[in-house]
């Protein structure tokens, strides 16, 4: 809806200036500005998935009082999934873990066992192409629906929870999901633990912006990542934190009756 009201906006500028140029010279600059504003609005919409520019993006429970925070790990299934799963059992704590479909291929035991833990599992397409943004309405469905019945031949549930790649938004992927149903889910604490191995700058980052109600993202990819998990409960079990599932914290549903 924001982008279309975006698009309308600016295009209704772009009209405006056209017909005032009928009457009095406006210097082509004016156009190319516009356009760069409009270009920098939807770049801007479509990277930042709490924007909701594209899609209505879970991203934190505002309205949560109690500490209460949830853990979602992406790109998963993986080796370090394992792991992960091992010191989320000592803490007693229930993370969501959004899962690539070739990843589950490869690694089907590790998604029974996040399931038998009674972790949610979510969807994270099946690709997770560096070109899944320019993917068509078609295409975006047949990665859901390829992932979906990948977690259901495993878990024997339907996922309703979806991650896009990257977080990125577009019209492909609204009208997608207007067809598969899913709920859309962001992040308000990101960890940016898939972009450097400097631990220490993941947990800083992590703790400084945790207040109840917030969803960190990690990756269950790495070894500073496993690392980082075990400070990071430590430090959520001596602050009273409790970390509780997506469905729990944000009070919807992850799987289909």
């Amino acid at each position: 809806m924001k982008h279309k009201i975006a698009t309308f906006f600016f295009i209704s500028v772009l009209t405006l200036l056209t017909l005032v140029s009928f009457f009095v010279v406006v210097e082509i600059k004016y156009f190319v500005l516009i356009a760069i504003l409009w270009f920098l609005v939807v770049f801007w919409g479509s990277a930042y998935i709490a924007s909701n520019y594209h899609v209505t993006a879970y991203c934190n429970n505002p309205l949560e009082k109690e500490k209460k925070i949830a853990l979602t790990f992406d790109d998963g299934p993986h080796e370090m999934t394992t792991p992960v799963l091992e010191i989320l059992r000592q803490y007693n704590a229930k993370a969501t873990f959004f899962c690539i479909g070739k990843n589950i291929e490869s690694h089907p035991d590790i998604l029974k066992k996040i399931t038998e833990e009674g972790h949610t599992v979510g969807n994270h397409s099946y690709s997770h192409s560096p070109f899944f943004d320019f993917y068509r309405k078609k295409q975006v469905i047949t990665e859901i629906e390829q992932t979906d019945a990948l977690i259901e031949s495993v878990s024997g549930k339907k996922p309703i929870l979806f991650r896009p790649p990257y977080g990125v938004t577009n019209p492909s992927i609204r009208r997608a999901l207007a067809v598969t149903k899913h709920k859309t889910i962001g992040w308000n604490i990101r960890s940016l633990d898939g972009g450097t191995k400097n631990e220490k700058f993941i947990f800083g980052r992590i703790i400084k912006r945790i207040k109840p109600g917030g969803i960190v993202l990690l990756h269950d990819t790495s070894i500073q990542t496993v690392n980082v998990l075990e400070q990071l409960l430590s430090f959520l079990h001596k602050n009273n934190y409790r970390v509780v599932p997506l469905e729990e914290l944000l009070n919807i549903k992850a799987y289909e009756d």
